[in-house]
């Protein structure tokens, strides 16, 4: 009956199919989230002509775009005690090695910068209006507010949702030429093959239909990361997933296409925040990142106690912001490490059953009543509601239906403490996920062709966005200044316009939705917790057989519904990565959350490596690099960036 209603709209927009447009430019970026934005503010403060091209509106788009509610790995901001160095080996170590050294080590020594940078366009990033004025986690003379480790203060605690629009203003002011509601599609090679430069890309307007070339000298991949792999609901789709539903990695489909390499594809994790079944993000009580360091009582009002990364219970909430004794520094909140060095625990620490052994009863509350006047408005109203989208569904609406803090338990939900009970088999690419191999001036494998944020493999928050995105803005630019103008193979563009109108052309078949549960029914069934060969190439050659035989009858009935079954096909892309990637590698690893039955035996010293897979001549290719293969990190920074350790551009 939905459908049947739909039918009878008309659509609001002029529909242009077929009609075609061509963009010049020194540099294209790809994608108007944070890095995106970043990235071409870079390009364009060195006189370059800049395209950015954004799925949604570039002014909220993104997975940063609603906000966020800290600022991590702020090393040289001026009270921090941790230098970049130790915080990227920190970050490395704790991952066992399975971290991106070069983007993270970028993230430490010039996201501060950033965010400074932020300031001069007009967002907030410190308490000017003295709200926390006297609080344990204000800095008086910058007044800044710090999260998680107060005796360190590396991380920030930030007025997020100011962000994405300072960064779509200062786009405007630059001169950035905004293509707004356009997906990119495709990317465009030297003489039409796989594995060369690549000079430009194509695209497609989701209100119009209308179809653009973009030609450029350097492109920059700054779009998200895959997701609706595992997880997806055709009734309720746009919580499908933790980041927004258009989030879903068309930059890894195009860049497998042409032959870029990739690494840690094979990492995912149990499901969190996401699908029909789950609590909204940052809406049930806790104890982790947002909600850290919550107080937290269970069905009797008993305080489940914190303790430290030894075991000790800590007396104080005071506490639970500083580092062990004989502790340098923690990572973030509530237990994210595996490494002791780096360990912070919590009440969450001892498995539920434990808990419940030694007397207490479900369900587990969020105590914010019990906690300081500061550190619950902190949590409260900061935190939460500046967090990813948690300033309407959650803050706003709680509060409008009469949750009070200073009075209110909020219940925590699934196994004591998550959003959720997720099935093994019900994962995501979450927490340092794979994703495109890069090098010291964040280039990929391809020539002209560089990479920031989500592109990246073992990419983060919004200060590796912001970070890599600048980063790469500059050297993409460094590189276009010697390019001279492309030479575009209009065949393969032919190719590519057939490809997308071709679902315009049909009246039935496929619709998006139903592609996309497909698919994530063979990765649930066939590439769930663990693997095996058997069923790892059962479930390939199930996506082959959609891939060519259910994919040519995918059709759209309008501009919205092209985008969305352009999309799907690129689900199907990065599915078939995944699984060359958990092929690959055989050996289970528990840093990566890889557990393979046919090879039981984890962490082998012999598989400690990156192994990469990538398209040649159209068959997959596996490679490997050393874990350290980014070499020293302060010596090849500043190899890279003598321009910008001299003083660069100021905004």
């Amino acid at each position: 009956m939905r459908d049947q209603f739909f039918d009878k709209l008309e659509w609001p927009y002029p529909v242009k199919w077929h009609v075609e447009k061509e963009i010049s430019a020194d540099v294209i970026v790809l994608g108007g989230g944070i890095a995106g934005c970043w990235a071409a503010i870079a390009v364009a403060k060195k006189g370059l002509k800049v395209v950015l091209v954004e799925k949604g509106a570039t002014i909220r788009s993104g997975a940063g775009g609603s906000g966020c509610d800290h600022w991590e790995s702020a090393a040289t901001n001026p009270c921090s005690h941790v230098t970049s160095e130790e915080l990227t080996l920190a970050m490395i170590e704790d991952h066992n090695g399975y971290n991106n050294g070069i983007s993270h080590y970028i993230e430490c020594r010039e996201g501060y910068d950033r965010l400074v940078d932020l300031e001069k366009m007009g967002a907030k990033i410190r308490d000017i209006d003295d709200e926390f004025k006297g609080a344990e986690f204000r800095d008086e003379k910058t007044k800044f507010l710090f999260a998680y480790d107060y005796e360190n203060k590396f991380t920030l605690r930030v007025w997020g949702s100011t962000f994405k629009p300072a960064l779509f203003k200062e786009c405007k002011r630059l001169g950035v030429e905004i293509y707004d509601r356009t997906m990119a599609t495709s990317l465009l090679t030297e003489e039409c093959r796989q594995g060369v430069k690549i000079i430009g890309a194509t695209g497609v307007n989701g209100r119009t239909g209308e179809f653009i070339i973009f030609k450029g000298k350097a492109t920059i991949l700054c779009m998200a990361r895959p997701a609706r792999i595992w997880l997806f609901s055709p009734g309720l789709p746009g919580i499908s997933e933790f980041r927004p539903l258009q989030c879903m990695g068309d930059g890894h489909a195009m860049g497998w296409k042409v032959g870029v390499e990739f690494t840690m594809m094979e990492k995912s994790i149990r499901g969190q925040w996401s699908g029909e079944r789950s609590y909204p993000p940052y809406g049930t009580g806790n104890t982790h990142n947002t909600w850290y360091a919550c107080s937290m009582v269970d069905a009797n009002g008993k305080e489940v106690p914190w303790i430290d990364r030894d075991g000790n219970i800590l007396k104080s909430i005071s506490q639970r912001y500083r580092p062990a004794p004989g502790q340098k520094f923690f990572l973030k909140g509530g237990g994210e490490s595996d490494f002791h060095l780096y360990q912070y625990q919590g009440p969450d620490t001892p498995p539920v059953e434990k808990l419940l052994e030694n007397g207490f009863r479900l369900p587990f509350y969020a105590d914010l009543p019990s906690m300081p006047k500061h550190e619950r408005r902190a949590i409260w109203g900061l935190m939460v509601g500046q967090e990813g989208k948690s300033k309407i569904p959650i803050f706003q609406n709680y509060t409008e239906t009469g949750f009070d803090p200073e009075k209110d338990l909020l219940q925590s939900y699934g196994e004591g403490w998550t959003s959720a009970s997720f099935l093994p088999r019900e994962r995501q690419l979450f927490g340092l996920p794979g994703g495109m191999l890069n090098d010291w001036d964040l280039k990929l494998n391809l020539e002209g062709l560089y990479a920031a944020g989500d592109q990246l493999f073992a990419s983060d928050c919004v200060g590796h966005a912001a970070a890599t995105g600048y980063y790469a803005g500059r050297h993409a630019a460094d590189y276009s200044m010697s390019e001279s103008e492309p030479t575009i193979d209009y065949l393969q563009v032919k190719a590519e316009k057939t490809r997308i109108y071709s679902l315009v052309n049909r009246s039935d078949g496929f619709g998006w939705k139903e592609f996309n549960m497909l698919i994530t029914r063979i990765m649930q069934n066939y590439c769930g917790e663990v693997k095996s060969e058997e069923l790892l190439k059962v479930g390939l050659r199930l996506l082959e057989d959609i891939e060519y035989n259910k994919a040519p009858k995918l059709y759209a009935r309008n501009p919205h519904e092209l985008i969305r079954s352009l999309e799907v096909s690129n689900i199907l892309t990065n599915a078939k990565i995944i699984i060359h990637s958990c092929l690959a590698r055989k050996a289970s690893s528990k840093h990566l959350h890889f557990f393979r039955s046919d090879y039981p035996e984890v962490d082998l010293p012999e598989w400690h490596k990156f192994i990469t897979v990538k398209l040649e001549n159209n068959e997959v290719k596996v490679g490997e690099k050393p874990i350290d293969y980014f070499g020293s990190l302060r010596e090849n920074y500043e190899i890279h960036n003598k321009e910008y350790i001299e003083g660069g551009v100021e905004l």
